[in-house]
């Protein structure tokens, strides 16, 4: 390769840093669309990287061998449990709806139930928008039943390219967590010597980034299973039905920014109260507010920041605002942009000599 002179203008020193940029910019534009997949390579590389370490010291010189090792431990104990509670989740849903359907009347009760079990504002709110009658509904659904129809012939072919390029994500993910466990030093090494930053400033930042990514995703792993758990017990103790549906429904939705888990147990504590079982749904409102909704502000703080050494408020609010602006990657995004913030203005007060 032909070596570019030492020396060069002024000019020259610009045009080539607005190639840099632009070549930079098209690059990643280029990428965009794998971003998500590149995000969680990188977070399942970062996270599983001391197990492919120790399978390597197990077969020392086969490193390519222990990187598929893992990287099958990786389908296995993630992909695999995941793809299993969604086919659980489906037939659970499948069931409630077979006992629906089998009951037909049942529904159109329940609903008057809920509603008058609504406190007065909210009952006149409904009634005032026409969404307090099940027969209206209804009407209203059957009127707009061939635009929906229409709206999802239109969309079956894009229903399909979505799933095509979900599973084209899901190939390059595998492929690039098999490129960042292997090389993943070695494309570091490289990414940092051209960082106009001192290499121990460099190695502070990396330690950051993997000391946030592995504890913010033992965090969230952790939340979710005790938020889901906790949800699944109070709701089978109190008799509401599919409660281990709801508790997998629980645990995901504890990763939504605001209303979190709120989103199952306000509506089974008004099932409750609809059909006639008073005290279980005050004590489902009861322990959804102060047991199940606490979990998340006690346990994400306490996971994430020891190990982070950021306040607990921050870590509260970086992650339901990473999830606020970038969607679920944010839940990794938010912890590492203020672990990073706090880093590099360390840095400047130490430069400052304060």
């Amino acid at each position: 390769m032909e070596k570019v002179p030492a020396k060069a203008t002024a000019r020259e020193t610009a045009g080539f840093t607005l190639l840099l940029i632009s070549v930079t910019a098209a690059m990643i534009w280029s990428l965009w669309a794998f971003s998500g997949a590149i995000l969680w390579a990188i977070v399942l590389a970062v996270v599983f990287s001391p197990l492919k370490e120790r399978v390597q010291r197990a077969m020392p010189g086969r490193e390519g061998l222990a990187t598929a090792i893992t990287l099958l431990i990786i389908v296995c104990g993630v992909l695999f449990p995941v793809s299993l509670l969604i086919n659980m989740l489906i037939g659970e849903a499948a069931g409630l709806v077979a006992r629906l359907q089998s009951n037909p009347a049942e529904l159109p009760a329940l609903f008057d139930r809920v509603v008058h079990a609504l406190p007065d504002w909210a009952q006149s709110w409904l009634h005032q928008s026409g969404w307090d009658n099940l027969s209206t509904l209804g009407d209203r659904l059957a009127a707009n039943i061939q635009t929906l129809a229409q709206a999802l012939g239109a969309k079956a072919l894009s229903i399909g390219a979505d799933l095509l390029s979900y599973l084209v994500a899901l190939l390059v993910a595998l492929y690039l967590i098999y490129v960042f466990l292997r090389h993943g030093r070695m494309l570091v090494e490289r990414a940092g010597a051209v960082m106009p930053l001192a290499p121990q400033r460099r190695a502070v930042l990396a330690r950051n980034f993997i000391s946030v990514v592995r504890a913010t995703v033992k965090g969230s792993i952790v939340v979710s299973v005790a938020q889901g758990t906790a949800g699944g017990v109070i709701m089978w103790l109190l008799g509401v039905p599919n409660a281990l549906l709801w508790a997998v429904v629980m645990a995901f939705s504890s990763l939504l920014p605001a209303v979190g888990t709120g989103l199952v147990w306000v509506p089974a504590s008004l099932y409750l109260l609809a059909t006639g079982h008073i005290w279980q749904g005050i004590v489902m409102a009861l322990m959804g507010a102060f047991v199940i909704g606490t979990i998340d502000n006690v346990l994400r703080p306490i996971l994430v920041g020891r190990e982070t050494q950021m306040p607990d408020a921050l870590v509260l609010l970086v992650t339901l605002g990473g999830l606020s602006a970038f969607g679920f990657n944010g839940l990794i995004i938010g912890p590492v942009i203020a672990s990073l913030f706090l880093a590099t203005w360390e840095m400047v007060r130490e430069d400052q000599g304060a």
